[in-house]
């Protein structure tokens, strides 16, 4: 499985098991903002919530962008998965010194306290939106669902992207499991074949229900970059230089536009 979102169900527990893999697209997006090791294990991670998120959309042109701000050195992640399966996003922060390139680090001391955002929307219409401290309290407080969120990444010194990944567990309203984090064991592992996940989550009987490919996509352009100049004022524009680098925010392309 890679690049990847897999949507399980086991009928006899009555439980959903939803499982991606952003590990190319995370690789992309953190070589496009010349990230750090450290923000490119959190633009990783929050790639694959996104993903997982994702599987809700319904609507053909429908985007989820999920947002976490934090006090912590990193600022914050803001990344959207559509409803084609494209992905991109961006920290606040790129490289962090205190932490990169010393290997394990903690996580709390770059996050700090943690808001996160996640909205759903189509053009012109915003069609839910949540805020809670975790991604869980999102599912459960925001969304009012029997589920659990696992995310995990892994990347190393050189900034390669070994891998990234997430599981999100629910258990349907007419499910016997009280608590659908129940089923995931502390410290479980994603790396590996997805039936071998399945069988720790104690779902080894579940059928594959859908499967959609994941990207790293960005709706920037050359085009798109010299309409916004365009809507300038010509005194802005005339005290600008003859060739304007612009920079995408949500994957860090650059595009040399003429003024």
């Amino acid at each position: 499985m890679r690049d990847a979102r897999e949507e399980w169900y086991d009928a006899a527990t009555r439980v959903k098991v939803t499982i991606a893999d952003v590990t190319d697209a995370a690789q992309r997006l953190a070589a496009g903002h010349l990230c750090g090791p450290a923000s490119a294990h959190f633009l990783a991670e929050h790639l694959a919530a996104a993903a997982l998120l994702g599987a809700e959309m319904s609507e053909e042109d429908e985007t989820l962008i999920l947002q976490m701000k934090c006090s912590g050195p990193l600022g914050g992640v803001t990344v959207e998965c559509t409803a084609a399966g494209t992905l991109r996003g961006y920290t606040e922060k790129k490289t962090l010194d205190e932490f990169d390139g010393l290997g394990v680090f903690d996580p709390r001391r770059i996050v700090g306290e943690r808001q996160y955002q996640a909205t759903r929307s189509v053009p012109g219409r915003i069609i839910s939106q949540g805020v809670a401290a975790t991604l869980g309290g999102y599912l459960t407080q925001s969304l009012q669902r029997n589920a659990e969120i696992r995310v995990e990444a892994a990347v190393s010194d050189s900034v390669e992207v070994l891998e990234a990944r997430g599981v999100l567990v629910e258990a349907m309203p007419d499910s016997a499991v009280p608590r659908a984090s129940a089923l995931v064991p502390r410290g479980l592992k994603l790396a590996g074949a997805s039936r071998n996940i399945l069988r720790k989550l104690g779902c080894p009987n579940a059928e594959l229900k859908r499967t959609t490919p994941l990207s790293f996509a960005c709706r920037c352009s050359p085009e798109r970059a010299a309409a916004m100049l365009a809507a300038l004022s010509p005194e802005e524009r005339k005290a600008m230089p003859p060739s304007v680098a612009v920079t995408c925010h949500m994957c860090g392309r650059t595009f040399e536009v003429r003024s």
